[in-house]
């Protein structure tokens, strides 16, 4: 998986196999002006829920971070661009500019269908976990196959897939690919277990979002990698689970998707 950014049309920073959209850019270069992500979704009129997701989403995409955060102080922490996140934005802007330019030159030939075209093309989830990573082993059998996807800080996805997907998608050893993984499939333990869930990933619990029936529970992998699980309030208390708690997300690999660009 290439770590080296591009950027695309329409207006998109690409990071290995994944994208940052505009809006994401957008809090980005906010969170580096107001050194916290709650005000930073504020000012460009996002919901602070909102902001972690795409926050955690970035950094996921990337083989080092862009944001660094920090939990608690007088002032509820804190968040920052590192060096390579400011540089991104940078580029960005640059090319933002540009861009201006040429959605007005297509304006003048009266072919702005094009830019619509080309954002139809691009693919919206509603997986909560997707991680970008390169297939380790494929292992086929009568009817399906499993799948192994080693995705960033050498953290690893087994997937067991149909025969024909493998097939259809082309899936080969060294492939880049896409693991999803809706959240109400992860379950939390709060240590290591013998379960029959094919992937155990354990880490340390960033952050609890209660809510009226559900929570949502982050989890950051050793490798940096974030995971978000969905359990019952219920889950949460017997468990109790705070920011900083180690913890461990068990997914069965017949739960995770696997996708890949065209």
């Amino acid at each position: 998986m290439s770590s080296e950014p591009e950027f695309v049309l329409p207006l998109a920073l690409r990071l290995g196999m994944g994208e940052i959209s505009n809006r994401r850019m957008q809090l980005l270069a906010a969170v580096h002006d107001t050194g916290s992500i709650s005000a930073a979704a504020k000012a460009i009129g996002m919901t602070y829920k909102a902001a972690w997701d795409a926050v955690d989403a970035i950094n996921n995409l990337t083989s080092q971070p862009i944001v660094l955060t920090q939990h608690g102080g007088a002032g509820g922490g804190g968040a920052q661009l590192t060096r390579y996140g400011v540089s991104l934005i940078e580029g960005f802007s640059k090319l933002s500019s540009l861009q201006s330019q040429l959605t007005a030159w297509f304006a003048e030939q009266n072919i702005d269908h094009l830019t619509q075209d080309l954002r139809s093309l691009f693919m919206k989830t509603s997986a909560r976990n997707t991680f970008a990573g390169t297939i380790t082993a494929i292992t086929k059998g009568a009817v399906n196959s499993e799948v192994v996807l080693k995705i960033q800080g050498e953290d690893t996805l087994s997937a067991i897939i149909t025969n024909g997907s493998v097939d259809s998608m082309g899936l080969a050893v060294g492939k880049p690919a896409y693991a999803l993984i809706k959240s109400s499939f992860v379950i939390v333990t709060k240590e290591a277990v013998k379960t029959s869930a094919r992937n155990q990933l354990c880490g340390t619990v960033e952050r609890v979002t209660d809510g009226a029936v559900n929570a949502e529970v982050v989890i950051k992998l050793a490798g940096g990698n974030l995971i978000t699980a969905m359990i019952t309030e219920g889950s949460t208390q017997s468990l109790s689970l705070k920011a900083g708690d180690k913890a461990c997300a068990l997914i069965k690999a017949s739960h995770i998707i696997i996708g890949v660009d065209q």
